[in-house]
């Protein structure tokens, strides 16, 4: 079994979508091993996205991703990464495949509901932002 990290995002939390992308998740067979409810705060923001530092949307992904509660959790399944991926479609909900999950939701590239593990090594140290020992 391979572990990912998924975030439900503030404009999701907002619009009590938390229980239906986690009937999304369930449905496609992965074990939620870990979930929490967080404020992040600036600083820890910019932490978790520092891959992003210097790029021009850091500063309004960092104000929208403080702007209001967050849902990350450990996904557990055979492959994880990569069908969490291909569950949530691309980051531009536009450009999103029919019946994924930003499809179906998200507003916009920023405002895309879920944020999830782009590899194997980058769900570890994710997981390991938002969770002790899981």
């Amino acid at each position: 079994m391979n572990r990912t990290l998924l975030i439900i995002k503030p404009d999701a939390t907002e619009r009590n979508l938390l229980g239906h992308i986690i009937g999304r998740l369930e449905r496609a067979r992965f074990k939620i091993v870990a979930m929490k409810m967080v404020n992040l705060t600036e600083p820890e923001a910019r932490s978790f996205y520092a891959v992003h530092e210097g790029k021009p949307f850091i500063d309004s992904l960092v104000e929208f991703m403080t702007s209001g509660p967050v849902v990350p959790m450990v996904l557990e399944k055979d492959g994880a990464v990569t069908h969490l991926r291909t569950l949530v479609g691309a980051t531009d909900p536009a450009k999103a495949d029919c019946g994924t999950v930003r499809n179906e939701i998200g507003l916009d590239v920023q405002k895309n509901s879920v944020h999830a593990s782009d590899s194997d090594e980058n769900a570890a140290k994710e997981i390991a932002f938002f969770f002790d020992a899981v």
